[in-house]
């Protein structure tokens, strides 16, 4: 199923500036994108040939977002020479006419559009620096290609079908769900299926699995071939299994391909509707570095459930010219974060001991980091924004939690018959990849298909922000939940704290006792801990310090860089938002543990 595209020869790339007369006007969109790191490490070329155009079609569009970022993207500002041609090769007239739109002069009379776009890792932008995983990359061995960081469209056309051509060095494979023609084509459905298939190309290693009647490729770049396709497939074959069993034995797609790029820093994953990338740092492969691959993977992996087979309108057409927030992210990111954990714990990758460290974790995460009044549902629909951006991280800690209540609230209501896993199930089946939930209506609709009492759930802990009854809940299954633990030991204090990222740094949310009494104010980017910069590990590490020694803390504030020195406070050591099992659980609540803990 997964074939490569053929490399053309280098002097292809090297177009003339003024085309001869045009060829016949192509039924579909019709894009080549060139690359020659060799002379050009920086940008790509494209040519579009477009089928005859209305008057109302004069705007060309590029990306302002893409679904599964939530950040805002704005590809024109990586955009030069933006050129538009008539059918005998002579320039037509074009103005630019925002960050992301051109106009065309006679869109009547335009054959042909050219442009230049950079890549967007090395290249700098004042603000909304683009995640690694959802950008592009153009290196001397290796691209990773995203559509919208690539292509453009005619307004009116995004749901048109279009094909690509892609023109890279002899020598490069390959990497994608994609496959192409004879004449190397891809052919793609319309435009948000071009942003949905990126493709790895380069110095790759491949290999590839059958889970089921669904073929699993892996593509791999490794900068100094540390990892290897065939060792990590290996490595996550276990959750790829639990995943087809937590999936009731069949997965919801045919094809799947994972591409690995392994080089000098992490950026994170970018799920896609049937492949996902990763942006990792390159280690050895270790058991223990392995496991971190597999625990990104199986969260990536579980979003061929939702947004795939199940997501609403605001997904299904996609607005990439003005970001629009779903109030279901909850869904989309939430539930899937709290499936990768439950199925490998379920497929006995991890023990309980495991799992209820993550819970700890992710309650942690969600008490000191962000603002708790902030609900999932507000969270979703300001996802694009800069206040929702500071809530982000939220929706993968809080948002798991709460799927998890929600899981086992549907246990304890259908008598251990029927979890959060086996509603999503019908959910797939009722809706699937091409019929979307009701973005107005989902939470009734849920309701509707399991109990009245959910209802009541979805309102107070997604739409709402009460706090999660996690001790209440988890009693259900026989798990004690602490949240708060006293020990009587002193220990050394920063005071108050909360940080958050925001793209490629790290803010202040909350100051209080001795790091407010150095200056720290909310807002501040911290840049360095105890003199090393972005390197933020020293901070877990302050209760081992000397209550009234001093730590140096250097932050930014206006653009200014500023040391502090924080006197360490005096404070009782005390341990928080523990999960433990608890020793005299009811014969009827390790009965229910049991069901919570397997597929049912």
């Amino acid at each position: 199923m997964f074939s490569f595209i053929r490399p053309l020869a280098l002097a292809a790339l090297l177009a003339p500036a003024v085309a001869p007369v045009l060829a016949k006007a192509p039924r579909e969109l019709t894009y080549t994108v060139s690359m020659d790191p060799a002379t050009n490490s920086n940008a790509f070329q494209v040519k579009l040939a477009l089928p005859k155009l209305k008057k109302e079609q004069s705007i060309y569009q590029f990306a302002a977002t893409a679904p599964g970022t939530y950040q805002v993207m704005d590809m024109g500002r990586y955009v030069s020479n933006f050129q538009a041609f008539d059918a005998k090769g002579k320039p037509l007239e074009v103005k630019q006419l925002s960050t992301n739109q051109w106009q065309l002069s006679q869109p009547d009379k335009t054959r042909e559009i050219r442009y230049t776009i950079a890549e967007t890792w090395d290249t700098p932008v004042k603000e909304h620096n683009i995640y690694r995983m959802c950008g592009s990359s153009l290196e001397t061995d290796h691209a990773l290609l995203n559509g919208q960081t690539l292509l453009g469209y005619p307004q009116g056309m995004q749901d048109k079908p279009l094909r690509l051509k892609l023109e890279y060095p002899s020598g490069w494979k390959a990497g994608s769900v994609l496959v192409p023609d004879k004449e190397g084509y891809y052919h793609l459905q319309d435009y948000d299926h071009a942003v949905d298939s990126p493709i790895l190309l380069g110095r790759l290693t491949e290999t590839a699995t059958k889970l089921g009647t669904t073929d699993v490729a892996l593509y791999c770049y490794s900068a100094t071939d540390k990892v290897q396709a065939a060792p990590l497939l290996g490595y996550m074959q276990k959750m790829l299994n639990a995943a087809q069993a937590f999936f009731g034995g069949q997965l919801p797609v045919q094809r799947y391909a994972f591409l690995y790029h392994f080089a000098d820093r992490s950026a994170g994953a970018w799920e896609h509707s049937y492949s996902s990338e990763y942006v990792l740092n390159e280690t050895e492969l270790t058991p223990e570095a392995a496991q971190n691959v597999v625990d990104i993977a199986a969260h990536e992996f579980f979003h061929v459930m939702t947004p795939l087979n199940i997501h609403s309108e605001v997904i299904e057409h996609f607005n990439f010219v003005q970001p629009t927030g779903s109030e279901h992210l909850w869904l989309y990111e939430g539930t899937t974060e709290w499936a990768s954990h439950m199925m490998q714990l379920r497929g006995g990758l991890v023990g309980l001991d495991d799992y209820l460290s993550t819970l700890h974790d992710k309650v942690t995460y969600d008490r000191t980091r962000t603002d708790t009044t902030y609900s999932l549902s507000r969270l979703g629909l300001n996802s694009f924004s800069d206040e929702g951006q500071r809530q982000y991280g939220n929706i993968y800690q809080r948002g798991a939690l709460t799927a998890g209540l929600l899981d086992l609230r549907l246990l304890e209501l259908s008598g251990g018959k029927r979890g959060l896993r086996d509603v999503l199930l019908e959910l797939a089946k009722q809706y699937g990849p091409n019929k979307p939930i009701s973005e107005k209506n989902f939470f009734q609709d849920f309701t509707k298909m399991t109990y009245p009492e959910i209802g009541d759930f979805f309102a107070r802990y997604v739409q709402q922000a009460e706090s999660l009854p996690l001790q209440e809940y988890y009693a259900k299954v026989g798990i004690r939940y602490e949240p708060i633990r006293h020990t009587g030991q002193q220990i050394a204090t920063l005071g108050a704290l909360g940080l958050a990222p925001r793209e490629t740094s790290v803010y202040f949310t909350k100051v209080g006792g001795p790091v407010q009494a150095a200056g720290v104010q909310v807002g501040d980017q911290l840049v360095a801990v105890d003199g090393v910069r972005n390197d933020f590990t020293a901070l877990r590490r302050v209760a081992s310090r000397t209550p009234g020694s001093e730590l140096p803390l250097t932050i930014s504030r206006n653009g200014q860089e500023q040391t502090v020195r924080v006197k360490l406070g005096s404070t009782e050591a005390v341990q928080r938002y523990l999960f433990s099992p608890d020793p005299s659980a009811t014969p009827a609540q390790l009965a229910l543990r049991q069901v919570w803990m397997k597929n049912l």
